[in-house]
């Protein structure tokens, strides 16, 4: 490393470490992320289902017996008796699942198909509809095992997600964000009048900002681990190469973003316009696989998916580094290109 970009890395460490609110972004915000989603999640309460029986002479009966059904099981039914028009803007606006019309000792459903919930909450009601009539099942059921050890909890799921998304948002705002602040400022008009090569000024940014990315990975691994028990099944090395892999890449998107705008109101727009659709489509808080089959090939294509895929591959799976080689490249190649070309583009005023 040329003595030039020793400096600007440390120049950049330094201001970084100036910024009380900077510090508090990288560090402590992926923290407080942890911790609310990892009490909201780290045990799921028994289900409820929320039903509304339309009124009519079997209301009540049909109400108590969803009632009693539910006593002692893994779900509960709040249940409501309300008019045709009550129930179906309950129904409209999400407050119920289900509205059930009983009616001569059968029954007929109203729900929105198109919500995962309601048609799950159809299936339920109606087998305890059934069974409070009398229906017996043909074949015994076993008590259902639970599976509740490390691994296999949602907030084992989510801490990859977690660490994918602060590496891109990292990437993002760390480099971009400190172009363009520094060229409004007026600083980079500064940096042209010295002997420093425009890579050597480049590199700096996204050496420090690689150097920023490790401790705020390690403080969230080792948080989610002592306080919610999260386990590393697979190879810390490997993980940490994944790191590294993810924190170049979206510092080059980072750095591409910045190359040209000259106003922070640009520059949120472009971060934002391209962090947008990483965070509803990659999978940082579900499985990308809900999405459509026709658009998989491109979710795939997104940099932050194979990064939280091989992220969760290797902590959950014990997945190796080799089995990842995709997902690494996809990754060096975006890395490669937004660099390439950030470089290319870059006006220093």
């Amino acid at each position: 490393m040329t003595q030039p970009l020793v400096q600007l890395v440390l120049a950049r460490l330094r201001a970084f470490y100036r910024e009380p609110g900077a510090v508090f972004w990288v560090y402590g915000f992926p923290l407080l992320m942890v911790v609310a989603l990892g009490i909201a999640f780290r045990s799921s309460p028994v289900e409820k289902v929320t039903v509304d029986i339309q009124a009519g002479p079997e209301a009540e009966q049909t109400r108590d017996a969803l009632i009693n059904q539910a006593t002692g099981k893994s779900l509960t039914f709040a249940v409501q008796i309300n008019d045709e028009a009550t129930s179906r803007r309950r129904l409209r606006t999400g407050k119920t699942d289900v509205v059930v019309l009983a009616s001569n000792h059968s029954y007929q459903y109203r729900l929105d198909k198109s919500r995962a919930e309601s048609r799950l909450a159809r299936t339920a009601v109606h087998a305890a509809l059934q069974q409070a009539a009398g229906r017996t099942d043909p074949i015994p059921t076993l008590p259902d095992e639970e599976m509740l050890e490390p691994g296999s909890r949602y907030i084992d799921f989510l801490v990859p997600g977690l660490v994918g998304m602060g590496l891109m948002g990292g990437g993002m705002w760390g480099v971009g964000f400190a172009i363009v602040d520094m060229r409004i400022r007026k600083l980079l008009k500064r940096f042209v009048a010295t002997p420093m090569r425009r890579t050597d000024f480049l590199l700096g940014i996204m050496i420090s900002r690689l150097v920023f990315m490790i401790p705020e990975v390690l403080v969230i691994l080792v948080f989610a681990r002592v306080f919610f028990g999260v386990v590393m099944s697979g190879s810390f090395a490997a993980v940490f190469v994944l790191i590294l892999v993810g924190a170049f890449t979206f510092a080059g998107l980072g750095l591409l973003t910045g190359c040209r705008a000259k106003t922070l109101e640009t520059a949120s727009g472009l971060m934002n316009l391209t962090m947008l659709p990483m965070w509803l489509l990659s999978g940082i808080f579900f499985s990308p696989d809900r999405f459509p089959q026709a658009v998989q090939p491109l979710i795939r294509l997104v940099p932050l998916t194979p990064l939280i895929e091989g992220l969760r591959a290797v902590m959950l799976e014990g997945a190796s580094l080799a089995s990842q080689a995709a997902n690494i490249a996809i990754l060096l190649i975006w890395g490669g290109v937004t660099f390439g070309l950030g470089l290319k583009l870059f006006r220093w005023n």
